[in-house]
């Protein structure tokens, strides 16, 4: 999503983004496919990602592909908690803090070994009930985390599932 975006104009994308990839309804169901189709979706790429979808404080989907670690699992809970904090994409706020100069320490006096400010978690939000949970990847370079993501959310919402 980057490409020649400046701070401002991604922050208008990113949460442009986030109001239109809203579910009418989120299920167990719904976490099954979604996880599997961003797992489907990393490995035909060749690319190794650990993935993590809650509502709630309720794990709902988790997988790690060949090549991740437990890093990658502590990578993803780190961002989740900041989608699930803040009520936006982890990239938002990534995004959001570098033009302020500002860490997540220094801005919220949060911990960063609790919360990660770094693209790849996003909030599910249902319409009529807000932010649900939060799907989370980690393993990519860049913010290829985010756009596995949305594009996986934007494909699974526009074939109407």
């Amino acid at each position: 999503m980057k490409g020649s975006l400046n701070d401002a104009e991604l922050l208008e994308a990113l949460a442009r983004e986030e109001a239109e990839l809203q579910f009418d309804a989120f299920t167990n169901d719904t976490a099954l496919r979604l996880g599997l189709e961003l797992a489907d979706r990393a490995t035909a790429s060749g690319q190794a990602v650990t993935i993590d979808i809650r509502r709630g404080s309720q794990q709902l989907f988790h997988y790690a592909c060949p090549g991740t670690s437990a890093d990658n699992d502590d990578w993803v809970a780190r961002k989740a908690r900041v989608a699930e904090r803040f009520l936006c994409s982890s990239y938002r706020l990534e995004v959001e803090l570098r033009a302020s100069g500002r860490t997540i320490a220094e801005r919220y006096f949060l911990d960063p070994s609790l919360y990660a400010p770094y693209n790849g978690a996003f909030p599910i939000r249902v319409r009529g009930a807000g932010a649900i949970g939060t799907i989370a990847v980690s393993g990519l370079t860049g913010d290829g985390d985010h756009r596995l993501v949305a594009s996986v959310l934007s494909d699974y919402l526009a074939a109407g599932r």
